[in-house]
């Protein structure tokens, strides 16, 4: 793995800590190698919006990490994955769980896969497919979107893949207050969490969704 674009150690000490989140030296090599992959692939292919990798760090690995100690669940599915986020992040944090990433997108999962390659991740499975195709073995304890839709569609075209008693966890930034009102019938909003993310100003949540019993 090749050493990191943003090399600030202590930078990165204080963003972990200020997320609670507990590395170890491979974890923290493997977090600064796939920032650097994702810097090198994006000249290219035009993975992200952001180009500055000092920039990615808290818009996207910071972003993706302020979940870690939120959510639950064994086998997580990543809807709308795109570069890998926050799918790739949180496998690295949870080795013990295993991650499917699911995009549409072939030059999207196609770096997902380097990635994986690149990094040793061994918990993590890459599809590309449409989540509403999509006919998994078996149903995840917890699916995860990052930014990807409305939570309506969010519960229409995931819902089939979730277990009963399973969660699904929505990123959002503002409160998504007329998108909770619009739920489908039979859904409710199970927990609301507002995110602090390190070196971030603006507003993030995660709302955890359940079937209503």
């Amino acid at each position: 793995m090749k050493a990191a674009l943003v090399p600030d150690l202590g930078r990165w000490q204080r963003g972990l800590s200020a997320l609670n989140c507990e590395v170890d030296a491979v974890q923290l090599a493997q977090l600064q190698a796939y920032l650097s992959l994702l810097y090198r692939w994006n000249k290219v292919y035009n993975l992200t919006a952001v180009r500055d990798p000092a920039q990615m760090l808290p818009l996207h690995l910071w972003d993706s990490l302020s979940v870690v100690q939120l959510m639950r669940g064994e086998t997580c599915l990543d809807v709308g994955s795109g570069a890998g986020l926050p799918g790739i992040p949180l496998a690295i944090i949870y080795p013990q769980r295993t991650c499917t990433l699911l995009d549409t997108n072939g030059k999207k999962t196609r770096f997902i896969q380097q990635a994986v390659l690149e990094l040793g991740l061994k918990n993590v499975t890459v599809i590309q497919q449409r989540v509403e195709q999509w006919q998994p073995k078996h149903k995840f304890t917890a699916i995860v979107s990052r930014a990807f839709a409305s939570l309506g569609d969010f519960v229409t075209v995931s819902a089939a893949h979730l277990q009963d008693d399973g969660r699904l966890y929505a990123m959002k930034g503002r409160y998504p207050a007329q998108e909770v009102a619009a739920l489908p019938a039979g859904w409710r909003v199970a927990e609301t969490h507002s995110l602090s993310v390190p070196e971030l100003a603006a507003e993030r949540h995660l709302l955890a969704l359940m079937r209503s019993v």
